[in-house]
């Protein structure tokens, strides 16, 4: 059983043979083939609306480059503490940006809210010596698997056009949030006011595939300069493509978010009846956070692979001194037996207490 990431299973079917099939025969190179094509096409179908997209290899790299499209060298991104641009992408932001200044904010559930942004802008009082407010990064779903409802990021898009900001959204896990509104991507990307998305596809049975999407031509100004200066234009680019196709092609992608979210909740919901675990937080999307006993996770974890969670400026309910905030993240590929069998393992294991577990180790 692995409940550590969704991104610790491999290529759904589908996508690896339209990969297979992609290698067949020749193709124009860097991104002119027929597949890329088609597949801009379709995503232009999918958000209602004509895009400018690019497809990219990496998250990371999806973010880096949206990210320093909007904003300049001297100016600053406002995101949550825990977003993954903050703490889980070795700086690529302000490397990307030419050294653009990232400012997390701690608020609850993995969200911030535009109150929270307008009071640290109300703090940059010295002009020149403060960097210039030039975007807000926002995560859908977030680092905890709670999702912005499209009137939550309208609020922030709002903000985002009295302060001459733009809204960039990290959709690593896109089609989760998507499932769990159960929306129209139209609804919580440019309609909601989002000027540029990183929507992901690698954590949801991708291969290797992101791609950075712009709502307004305008901005993706040059964006292809940006992409080959970081090694992100694909030579034989049509493999890119064809993952995207087969990732779009019958829902796919919003079918197997749809599974994984389905996954999470039947196992949040049984971890919520055993004694002594309690849900750190709502579950919308496909990760869930449980608190429970140190001694419950350290044997669970033997059995299937999950993390105990930092936490570091989520405002959740810390964990007591014995206890442990944990991780547990379900895919495309978490089955029900796999739910049931740590379900069936977390009863089955009775935690005991410090002192207790002392004792009980210097019994011969």
């Amino acid at each position: 059983m692995d409940f550590a990431s969704d991104n610790v299973f491999g290529v759904h079917e589908r996508i690896m043979n339209a990969v297979v099939a992609a290698n067949a025969g020749t193709s124009p190179s860097y991104g002119v083939d027929p597949w890329t094509r088609e597949a801009e096409q379709r995503l232009s179908e999918l958000f209602e609306r004509q895009v400018t997209s690019f497809l990219v290899m990496t998250g990371t790299a999806a973010n880096a480059l949206a990210l320093a499209q909007l904003v300049p060298p001297y100016g600053a991104v406002f995101a949550h503490a825990d977003a993954h641009v903050m703490v889980d992408e070795c700086g690529a932001p302000e490397l990307f940006t030419g050294g653009a200044k990232m400012i997390g904010i701690a608020e609850p559930n993995g969200k911030i809210t535009p109150g929270a942004v307008a009071r640290v802008i109300a703090g940059f009082i010295r002009a020149e010596h403060d960097p210039k407010p030039a975007a807000v990064s926002i995560a859908q779903a977030t680092e905890l698997g709670t999702v912005y409802t499209p009137a939550e990021i309208g609020k922030l898009a709002e903000l985002c056009r009295i302060k001459g900001m733009k809204l960039h959204m990290d959709g690593a896990r896109f089609a989760n949030a998507v499932a769990a509104l159960d929306c129209a991507p139209a609804d919580i990307t440019w309609r909601a006011g989002v000027d540029v998305l990183s929507f992901g596809c690698t954590k949801n049975g991708a291969l290797a595939l992101e791609a950075v999407i712009f709502f307004d031509e305008k901005l993706a100004n040059d964006f292809i300069y940006r992409r080959m200066r970081a090694g992100q234009l694909l030579s034989k680019g049509r493999f890119l493509g064809a993952q995207m196709l087969a990732y779009l092609e019958g829902d796919l992608w919003l079918n197997n978010a749809r599974h994984a979210n389905a996954m999470a909740k039947l196992l949040a919901d049984g971890l919520a009846r055993i004694s002594g675990i309690r849900l750190a937080v709502e579950v919308s999307a496909n990760e869930v956070f449980a608190i429970m006993p140190r001694t419950l996770f350290q044997a669970l974890s033997g059995e299937a692979h999950c993390y105990e969670w930092p936490g570091m400026g989520s405002g959740l309910v810390s964990p007591g001194p014995e206890e442990a905030l944990v991780r547990l993240v379900c895919s495309f590929r978490t089955t029900e037996e796999d739910v049931g069998k740590l379900l069936r393992l977390a009863g089955a294991v009775r935690p005991l207490s410090a002192g207790r577990q002392q004792s009980a180790e210097q019994r011969p």
